[in-house]
């Protein structure tokens, strides 16, 4: 299997093998078996795993389980797979030198299978995987711990020596070898700690539990029942008062909450005298112990299902009882109760004894689901996703590893969780992009939850009002069964969609961001009767374009040669590519005119646009930039929930997920920014947005209305969102991948080269283009080489890039062996720009 050769695995900076240790020879005869291992370090062969010896002194390690091995003349870290097989050199396998310290396999079986498949079917190295379903920073902070064994098992002591310093410094608990006096140097003080290790007398482990991803703990204090009866003389004032607020308490107290009241020099004391004593507790970090319910359902209390819902949920509790992975594609308009149809099927799940895995493309959307899911079900829910800081990351997989939760809801960061078993798995808003990784392992987290259902017998649901292209061809052809809910809950009305023609707010002199018409629908907002607003416009800043009058250079990112864009907070030009920032030009870089302008707009503009404009109006903003802050898109999201915004502006992230009734307007500012892309889902992804966006109005009692600019008033895209023609855009567009050969009537692989001279990245284009059509050639296959052409972003992080293309039925196969380290591959690509 080629490896995925962007760049290399970080390793570990683990200590060099010692002269003697016995890991580097020839295994004797017989001795240990024989198990595959997926390495943390790169290989001069490119090979993603190796077979190795596991001597029968270190147990049976099971698959999942983290070992040190010998790699080269070094060691690292590597993950065990499975059975091993001699190596077709005939070279002696070297040994396992030592197991990880934990408890148990990193992963469970099924999680590993996932991963196995991930590496597969996206060529990405499988440690590689495997570190992408763990917490940030576990395997990077591998320790090598030393403990000295007490005197009954340890025997005589040393009283002098640099073993009996060593012997010294690990005087209580357990201490990391890196933090051990080394005057003699490290190399010394591991050859003596495995001295003593084999005489007994301290024993030596690895271990994954770092300072951030560990657990933390704190210490609780408790008086005994014979505390009270010791003699008031004997005790301080703040010692007896501490006393008797533990006696008062009836319980253990937090020392720190009691030491802040008392000093913790008295408690001290109080626990040398045997007055109390102080329990250590695993102090566990979960993201939705400050979150209050927001007692608010998947359903308005008191309603039942219609009947298409009842007929959903009977489809997918029937596949949950026949174990039956065939994805079901529940494709419901916006605001016709998805969400209480996953409810269900969660239940369902529930009642059959297996827990479920809930995802969601984007960090906002994850609470408004969990707050449902906690209103309607009485169940423990974990939530993963990258905004969570490292150690809640750590926690909340501990706990799902422990079998301690019911519901796993999350980005596609939660693919991965080390769930035993699932029942049932849901995407929600299948069609999302935000589901494709764009770092290896690139995976589709849609793609990997339905293989996750398949190897867990699991029923599967990818919900979404605007499906994606490539699944509606796959119910049409049978792979998917079709789930259409077509109407809202209660009859209510879709939105009125009107559209506004810029061409002609343009020639009337009209160069803001808002249309006459729009300005009008937000003066009209009944601010008293709750009415809300949502604006969208898919680019973040306050300017696209920065350019100078007179000569008309545009200001780019050095590495990217991408326009930069200006961001009003902290006035500052930013690339949205590679995230390099530079200050404002008070000069055109070039002719040295002041006369420096800004066009177009973002976010951060239309935000202050409205402010200033409807000074009465209460305007937050929801997009990428805001949502990079920890926890403000749950602050943003929250607040305009709950009534203290009238008006949300943002990007594609207020079109998904949020189901607020009180929502009588949305405004979508500009429906042209990805709609001439050159992109093959470009109309997929505005069509999309566009729906999306539209839905979010009119869900209450009260009427929507949704107003829609645009320069391309006529694109078979916007008019067919305006008439509601599903079935003509989705025909359309199967015709043109039907002729394409794309998704779903075939398969892409996007490879990309990166090198610091432009034309040396040309040049290794084209002759791997030329190598790829020979293969295919030779092989017969029916996979075209399209390219190369240089990548949108033709220049990143100093590199010059270009693209290739393979379209066909099975483009992999013409991947063996890899491309090399100056490529990347990506399998199944959103995106061919």
């Amino acid at each position: 299997m080629p490896a995925h050769s962007e760049a290399p695995a970080a390793t570990l900076g683990l200590e060099p093998l010692l002269p003697g240790d016995g890991t580097s020879g020839p295994r004797p005869e017989g001795d240990g078996r024989l198990v595959e291992i997926a390495v943390d370090a790169p290989g001069p062969s490119g090979r993603p795993t190796y077979s190795y010896v596991l001597p029968p002194a270190l147990g049976d390690a099971q698959p999942g389980e983290a070992v040190i091995v010998p790699f080269g003349r070094r060691q690292a870290l590597g993950i065990v797979l499975g059975a091993g097989e001699q190596p077709p050199d005939g070279r002696e396998p070297r040994a396992v030198v030592d197991r990880v310290r934990s408890d148990g396999p990193l992963v469970p079986p099924l999680v590993l299978d996932l991963a196995r498949w991930v590496s597969s079917h996206y060529l990405a190295p499988p440690v590689a995987v495997v570190r992408s379903f763990l917490p940030p920073g576990m395997l990077e902070r591998l320790e090598l711990v030393a403990e000295r064994l007490p005197l009954s098992a340890s025997g005589d002591e040393p009283g002098t020596g640099p073993e009996a310093a060593l012997l010294a410094q690990l005087d209580g608990s357990p201490r990391r070898v890196r933090d051990l006096a080394a005057p003699e140097g490290r190399a010394a003080v591991l050859r003596r700690l495995r001295l003593l290790a084999a005489e007994g007398r301290v024993t030596l482990d690895w271990t994954l539990l770092g300072a951030s991803s560990g657990p933390r703990f704190e210490r609780w204090v408790e008086a005994p029942g014979t505390a009270s009866s010791a003699s008031p003389g004997r005790l301080g004032p703040r010692q007896r008062a501490a006393l008797d607020e533990l006696a008062t308490a009836g319980g253990p107290v937090r020392s720190t909450e009691l030491a802040g009241r008392h000093g913790s020099a008295t408690i001290a004391s109080l626990a040398r005298r045997g007055l109390v004593t102080i329990e250590v507790r695993e102090r566990p970090r979960r993201p939705l112990a400050q979150r209050p319910p927001t007692g608010r359902g998947s359903r308005p209390a008191g309603t039942t299902l219609t009947a298409e819902q009842s007929e959903a949920v009977a489809r997918v509790r029937d596949a949950i009882g026949r174990h039956d992975p065939m994805p079901l594609l529940l494709d419901g308009i916006t605001g016709s109760g998805k969400t209480a149809i996953y409810v269900q099927a969660i239940t369902a799940s529930l009642e059959a004894g297996r827990p479920a895995l809930v995802l969601v493309p984007e960090i906002a959307l994850a609470m408004p689901l969990v707050d449902r899911l906690r209103a309607d079900l009485d169940v423990e829910v974990a939530v993963v996703h990258s905004g969570l800081g490292q150690g809640e990351r750590a926690d909340e997989w501990r706990r799902i590893r422990s079998g301690g939760v019911h519901v796993v809801v999350g980005t596609r960061a939660a693919i991965g969780v080390p769930l035993a078993d699932v029942g049932l798995v849901v995407v929600d808003e299948e069609h999302d992009a935000a589901y494709k990784s764009d770092r290896t392992p690139r995976l589709q987290a849609r793609d990997a939850a339905i293989r996750l259902a398949e190897l867990a017998g699991a029923a599967v649901i990818l919900g979404s009002a605007t499906p994606a292209v490539d699944s509606v061809g796959r119910a049409r052809d049978g792979s998917f069964r079709r789930l259409i809910l077509p109407t809202r809950p209660g009859g209510s009305a879709p939105p009125a969609i009107e559209l506004v023609d810029l061409r002609a707010e343009l020639a009337s002199g009209n160069r803001g961001l808002l249309s006459a018409r729009l300005v009008e629908a937000l003066e009209a907002i009944d601010t008293a009767a709750g009415d809300r607003a949502i604006l969208v416009i898919n680019r973040r800043g306050s300017a696209s374009v920065v350019l100078c009058r007179d000569c008309g250079a545009v200001q780019t990112c050095p590495e990217c040669l991408r326009p930069l864009v200006f961001h009003h907070a902290g006035y500052t030009l930013r690339c949205h590519h590679c995230g390099t920032a530079a200050p404002l030009a008070s000069r055109c870089p070039s002719c040295r005119s002041p006369r420096i302008r800004y066009l177009a707009g973002g976010t951060e503009r239309l935000e202050r646009v409205v402010r200033e404009r409807f000074p009465g109006l209460r305007v937050g903003r929801l997009d990428r930039d805001v949502v990079e802050r920890r926890g403000a898109a749950e602050r943003v999201v929250d607040a305009f929930t709950a009534g203290a915004l009238d008006v949300l502006v943002g990007t594609s992230l207020v079109s998904k997920g949020l189901d607020v009734p009180e929502v009588t307007l949305v405004g979508v500012v500009s429906a042209d920014v990805a709609l001439n892309l050159p992109d093959e889902r470009a109309a997929e992804r505005t069509y999309q947005l566009l729906v999306q966006a539209v839905g979010r109005a009119g869900r209450g009692d009260r009427p929507g209305t949704a107003i829609v600019q645009t320069y391309q008033p006529d694109h078979p895209a916007i008019r067919a969102v305006v008439a509601g023609d599903r079935s003509a855009f989705y025909d359309a567009e199967l015709d043109l991948r039907r002729a394409f050969g794309s998704p779903p009537f075939g398969r892409l692989v996007k490879l990309t080269v990166g090198l610091p001279e432009r034309d040396a990245a040309q040049a290794a284009a084209t002759e791997m283009a030329v190598t790829l059509r020979a293969r295919a050639l030779d092989g017969a296959t029916d996979v075209r080489v399209v390219g190369p052409a240089p990548a949108f972003v033709a220049r990143r992080a100093g590199r010059w890039r270009f693209h290739l293309v393979l379209r066909g039925p099975d483009p992999v196969r013409l991947l063996d062996p890899s491309p090399g380290p100056a490529w990347s591959v990506d399998v199944d690509p959103e995106t061919l720009l």
